[in-house]
This record gives structure tokens, C-alpha cells and sequence, in this order.
């Protein structure tokens, strides 16, 4: 199987890419990797992978109709990994949001509407989509609500998605998992913000009172669920991809510090964001019964492997950071 990937050189996608590379996701003889690589697409993220015979790199963007085009004659599936994803930038400025996460995807259900032979498409959304909710957890046929600008230009690309299925018959799969870590991960996100910020010996800012309660997954998980989806998923369904550890800032807060030997006073309590949804919460027995997802990484031990991680490659993201 021949696939494209795009956005292969962001956190999500680049992991995946070294998932096939180093044999733990399998099936893929040829894989072609598309990124525009903006501030989130960093090319180290691809380093030992670019060089393999059987991976190609394109650097451009997912907009680009011809390109795209002309990248799909020769895949059988593609993921679409590219998106633009903080919330916080989505409310600054919404346009990059809009023009990725929707016009994005109708150029891709283009491109693969213009070729003669099938070819599957999994979008990869979020937890997001849904809104907030006070108790329970959403299922896959719970209305989207989303919030923010991101969330709504997420859930508007999965319904654009959703619609050329049901019109055109595109072989179709959409995934919503929910806050993913690990290593690779943009500093500007909770957890490698904070991570890095310890080393640095700098404030811990939390939005308001942080109890704003995430589900976490790990991204080799979620991975691993994307990877399932996409080979054994049923064309136009939706799947849910969870971790089953649900946590508040705060209380993420504390196990960082925790894990990092470092005291509470570095906790600093700012403003809190508008329009912060309060609760993330996913039903993820869907994919769990019917395509057999488990999620394999306890939390805390993904935690200390991201932190070392973290400690062991200031030279990743130091840069990034001072590009803040």
C-alpha cells in the first residue's frame, strides 16, 4: 500500500511517519510526506527517515490543487495530519485556521475526486469539535459544538469530508482523539511548555483556577488508532481515539513537577483564555470493540519519557522557543 502523508513533519504526523520507518506500524511499500513547513512543520522532526529508499519528501502545501493532484496519482490513501492547531493563535487570528482546516480539505477530497482509481481518505480531527461537557463522555453520534475558531474550522473540514461521502461515494474514515503528548511535540503546547520551561527554570502559567479537565494520549496511541481507522475502518464512519486518563491542569501541573523534583511556587496563575472549554471527556468503546484500540502507555510513563526526552534535545527546541 502506497500512502501520502500530510503534514508528516508536525508532531502527529512526523510521529507516525517514524512509526512505518521503524517497522511498529506495518502494510506500506512506498510513503510520500507533504508539509508546507511553517512554524509547526520542523524538518529535524523527519531526520533518519527522509534518507530511506522507500520515503520521499515534498515540501509544499496541501492548498496547492495541482500539487496535490498530481501527489495522488501514485497513493492508494492518505492522511491528513496538516492543520493548523492552537487554540490560542485561532484566537488571535482565525484566517490560517479556516484556509488550512477547511480549504484545505476540499482541495484534498478535489485531488482525489480527479483521479480514476479509489483512494481512502482518514481525517485526523479532535476532541474539540464537541465543545465542553459537565459529565459523561461523548460518543461518536454527539452533536459538535465546537468553540473556538480552531475547533470550528476542524469540525467545518470534517463535515466538508463527511459530505463529498455522502455525495460523491469518497472513501472516507474521521478520527477525534483527544490531547495527545509525547516526544517531538511544538513547546508552545501544556505539556512541553512546561517541560521546557522547568529546565529553564521559568514560570508554570495555567489559565485561570486549572481545573479545566483533558483526557491525555499518548501520541504513539493515538497513532496506533489513526493506523487502525485507516486500515480496518468502515468507509464514512467517525472513530473516537482516547487515552483514558482524564486529569486537570492543575493536577498535570503537579506530576510534572513531581516527576521534574521541582516545588509549587513555580506554578503561576494567569488570565484565563476566552471561551476555555471546561471539560474534554471521549467514548472510545467504538473503535475499542469493533477494530480492538487499547491505549498501551500508562501515563506517567509516557510523561517521564517525553521529560527526558525533552532534557536530552534542548537543541530541538530551544530555537523554537526563542522564535516565540
Amino acid at each position: 500500500m502506497k500512502i501520502l502523508v500530510t503534514g508528516g513533519a508536525g508532531f502527529i504526523g512526523s510521529n507516525y511517519v517514524r512509526m512505518i520507518a521503524d517497522s511498529r506500524l506495518n502494510g506500506y511499500s512506498e510513503v510520500t510526506i507533504l508539509d508546507k513547513l511553517t512554524y509547526a512543520g520542523i524538518p529535524a522532526n523527519l531526520d533518519g527517515v527522509k534518507s530511506l529508499s522507500n520515503f520521499r519528501f515534498v515540501e509544499g502545501d496541501i492548498c496547492d490543487l495541482s500539487l496535490v493532484a498530481s501527489l495522488m496519482t501514485r497513493v492508494d490513501c492518505v492522511i491528513n495530519f496538516a492543520a493548523e492547531s492552537h487554540v490560542d493563535r485561532s484566537i488571535i487570528s482565525s484566517r490560517e485556521f479556516v484556509h488550512t482546516n477547511v480549504l484545505g480539505v476540499q482541495v484534498i477530497l478535489d485531488a482525489i475526486q480527479s483521479q480514476k482509481k479509489p483512494v481512502r481518505l482518514l481525517q485526523v480531527s479532535t476532541d474539540e469539535v464537541y465543545g465542553s461537557i459537565e459529565q459523561g463522555s461523548w460518543t461518536e453520534e454527539s452533536p459538535i459544538a465546537p468553540n473556538s475558531p480552531y475547533s470550528a474550522s476542524k469540525a467545518g473540514g470534517e463535515l466538508l469530508a463527511m459530505s463529498y461521502h455522502r455525495t460523491f461515494g469518497t472513501d472516507l474514515v474521521i478520527t477525534r482523539s483527544s490531547n495527545n503528548y509525547g516526544t517531538h511535540h511544538f513547546p508552545e503546547k501544556l505539556i512541553p511548555l512546561f517541560i521546557t520551561n522547568l529546565i529553564e527554570d521559568k514560570k508554570l502559567p495555567i489559565y485561570g483556577d486549572g481545573k479545566n479537565i483533558r483526557d491525555w494520549l499518548h501520541v504513539d496511541d493515538h497513532c496506533r488508532g489513526i493506523h487502525l481507522a485507516l486500515t480496518r475502518g468502515t468507509s464514512g464512519q467517525i472513530y473516537n481515539i482516547g487515552g483514558g486518563t482524564e486529569l486537570t491542569n492543575l493536577e498535570i501541573t503537579n506530576i510534572i513537577l513531581q516527576l521534574m523534583n521541582r516545588s509549587q511556587d513555580y506554578i503561576e496563575h494567569v488570565k484565563d483564555r476566552q471561551g476555555h472549554d471546561q471539560r474534554y471527556s471521549l467514548d472510545w468503546k467504538k473503535i475499542g470493540s469493533t477494530l480492538g484500540y487499547r491505549p498501551q502507555i500508562a501515563f506517567e510513563d509516557g510523561l517521564r519519557e517525553t521529560i527526558d526526552w525533552y532534557e536530552k534535545n534542548p537543541l530541538w527546541w530551544k530555537p523554537i522557543k526563542n522564535g516565540f
